[in-house]
């Protein structure tokens, strides 16, 4: 099992990097979801996710999360072919988690350098955390 500690990292690159290796079997933690970011100017972001949450309802069209868990977890599930079975079955090797669990406290994290917020060359970005508070989220 692999603890990934998402602080400062993108999150489009994680999901990707996570989607890979979930679909080659690993078993996936993901801690500090909410410190995520997301790259791009801030307006820009904060409209983007806000149509994504008023385009659909629970009860019809697509439902978009508000926690910051969950986005995380719904943008490694694009990523994949989750509606095969192969899919299924890698998104449900996968674990996020909003802070640090205490089982998790003791374990060594993971965090990937090559895809932290530092590498971008305009250093514009959006904390998850403030976007799932812009949603409705109560964190």
């Amino acid at each position: 099992m692999k603890v990934i500690d998402a602080n400062g990292l993108i999150l489009g690159r994680l999901a990707s990097v996570v989607a890979k290796e979930l679909l080659q079997g690993e078993e996936i933690v993901i801690v500090n979801a909410e410190k995520c970011v997301i790259s791009g100017d801030r307006q820009m972001v904060l409209e983007r996710y806000r149509e994504k949450r008023e385009r659909g309802s629970r009860e019809k069209g697509p439902y978009y999360p508000r926690m910051p868990d969950r986005i995380v977890k719904r943008t490694v599930r694009g990523m994949l072919p989750y509606k095969k079975a192969r899919g299924r079955e890698a998104l449900s090797k996968l674990k996020v988690y909003i802070g640090v669990p205490s089982e998790f406290e003791k374990m060594e994290k993971i965090t990937l350098p090559e895809i932290h917020v530092s590498k971008l060359e305009v250093p514009k970005y959006v904390v998850l955390e403030e976007i799932s508070r812009m949603l409705g989220a109560k964190i």
